[in-house]
């Protein structure tokens, strides 16, 4: 009986430790997991950031075309200017590392980001374009912190980590955008010429 009741105390034991053992490798693996869909592997980094800097190169261009809003059409033309200096120091380190050069073309989810915002309409266009770009910037922010972070190359690593404060003051920009649709345009009132005047003549009056 006492040999029992050893055996049973000691398979408690065992078991106790081997739950603890597995709840901490758990919880060691969930904290070196990567956040989902953040790439640390330098071409799948370089293909997402290059796509994410077309975005707001191309949604921009747009937004000077389209937008009557001095603020947002002076953030369109910053997003133009550092995104294609960004864009800029990733492709020169990519072709000095060897690395592959992504394709010159929007990944898919940043194309329909793309096409929702030129279907907007005029009224629409300036909320459209503050919501698109803040969905943009919170994905860019995650994406260069998790390969400033874990990615596989010290100097693309640093690159990253220069965007991230670029890429943190963007959004706290775009969060200042109007987040309303625009007013319409008031039309003037037409313009009513006054009716000549006309002349009544009383009998005997001469002309």
């Amino acid at each position: 009986m006492k040999a029992l009741l050893i055996a049973a105390s000691a398979a408690v034991l065992v078991s106790g430790c081997a739950t603890t053992m597995n709840e901490e490798t758990g919880a060691d693996m969930e904290a070196e997991a990567e956040p989902i869909g953040m790439p640390t592997q330098a071409p799948a980094y370089i293909e997402m950031a290059q796509s994410s800097d077309m975005f707001e190169i191309e949604s921009s261009r747009l937004a000077l075309q389209r937008s009557r809003d001095p603020a947002v059409r002076s953030f369109a033309q910053m997003m133009i200017n550092d995104h294609t200096r960004l864009s800029g120091e990733m492709m020169n380190m990519a072709r000095s590392m060897r690395l592959p050069m992504p394709p010159m073309q929007m990944m898919p989810r940043h194309a329909e980001m793309m096409e929702r915002l030129s279907a907007a309409s005029p009224a629409e266009f300036d909320m459209m374009y503050r919501r698109e770009q803040l969905m943009a910037h919170e994905e860019a922010l995650m994406l260069h912190r998790t390969y400033a972070e874990r990615g596989d190359y010290p100097p693309l690593r640093a690159l990253a980590a220069r965007a991230v404060p670029a890429v943190e003051m963007h959004l706290a920009e775009v969060q200042r955008l109007p987040d309303r649709p625009m007013e319409p345009i008031m039309q003037d009132e037409p313009y009513d010429a006054p009716e000549p005047a006309t002349t009544t003549r009383r009998r005997g009056e001469r002309g």
